[in-house]
């Protein structure tokens, strides 16, 4: 069993923010396979694809994003999932907007949701997918930015990127992290 965890902001005012790319990246995974999220455990929407310990399952948990580790953490002690069978996608500030960074663990790098997963899992060695969203204004307060829906000049290259970021996720399912790693780190982003 493997978990693929969007991260994101539950409710209709978090909807299409530069914080929930992970929600939609999970969303387009979903759209691809035509899953449907229903309430399961642990408090969050989840997919579940293929039987048994052979399938694999969508997670969006319904915590606040700094929260999230607690439901994946109930989910991967449930199914007997692995840290390395965990692929976190959320959203980067320190990337440049689509840019695609997937990395087999290390630490939160500033990254709230990915802190409070390293804590509930007492593991580093979770792969994540972090996506683009920029720093924008650097007069501006953070959490405002990642609080905020993109520009309208901003909607191409972030369609693009929860693409590519869902090929990400589909390759890793199917040959792993590494060649998820060598496809999608490129310098050149757009690169299939």
């Amino acid at each position: 069993m493997k978990l693929i965890v969007g991260l994101g902001n539950p409710g209709r005012s978090y909807y299409g923010t530069r914080h929930n790319v992970g929600f939609a990246v999970a969303d387009e995974v979903a759209r691809r396979i035509d899953a449907a999220f229903e309430h399961g455990r642990s408090n969050a929407l989840t997919a579940k694809v293929g039987p048994g310990t052979a399938g694999w399952m969508l997670v969006k948990p319904l915590t606040m994003m700094n929260l999230s580790g607690e439901a994946v953490g109930d989910l991967a002690r449930f199914y007997k999932v692995e840290p390395s069978d965990i692929l976190a996608v959320a959203d980067d500030v320190n990337l440049p907007l689509g840019r695609l960074r997937l990395r087999v663990g290390g630490s939160a790098g500033g990254h709230n949701g990915f802190r409070s997963i390293i804590g509930c899992l007492g593991s580093e060695l979770f792969p994540r997918v972090r996506v683009g969203v920029g720093r924008g204004d650097p007069r501006r307060d953070l959490a405002d930015h990642v609080l905020a829906r993109f520009d309208p000049d901003e909607a191409e290259e972030v369609a693009r990127a929860i693409a590519r970021a869902a090929d990400a996720v589909e390759t890793f399912l199917a040959e792993g992290i590494e060649a998820a790693m060598n496809r999608f780190n490129r310098a050149d982003d757009s690169a299939p």
